[in-house]
């Protein structure tokens, strides 16, 4: 069993910054690629960032190039992204997922573990 805690998130203006917290947990071992996804009202799921185990692996989407960064700590067991110059259109909740694949995916289907969610407001 892993359990996945996303932390971070809240309001900010359009511009700011974000650092979004993963904290893991139970059978951390398992855990290999990680990521993040997020979701608006009415909008399905979409993908954010992936990362490999050893962080040499980095994929992102088109949105957040150049913008977003994601990062791990295996000792710490924490996953983390950075978010600059947010847009109002990166409003959503931002979910933390884990996988026991090797590869890095933006394919939601492939990630066995999900956070709870933290809710990102971009608004001024």
């Amino acid at each position: 069993q892993v359990q996945l805690v996303e932390s971070g998130g809240g309001l900010v203006q359009p511009g700011g910054s974000l650092r979004l917290s993963c904290a893991a947990s139970g059978r951390t071992f398992s855990i290999n690629a990680m990521g993040w996804f997020r979701q608006a009202p009415g909008k399905e799921r979409e993908f954010v960032a992936t990362i490999n185990w050893s962080g040499s692996g980095r994929y992102y989407a088109d949105s957040g190039q150049g913008r977003f960064t994601i990062s791990r700590d295996n000792a710490k067991n924490m996953v983390y992204l950075q978010m600059n110059s947010l847009k109002p259109e990166d409003t959503a909740v931002y979910y933390c997922a884990a996988r026991r694949g090797r590869d890095y995916s933006e394919y939601a289907s492939l990630y066995d573990y999900w956070g709870q969610g933290t809710q990102v407001t971009v608004s001024s």
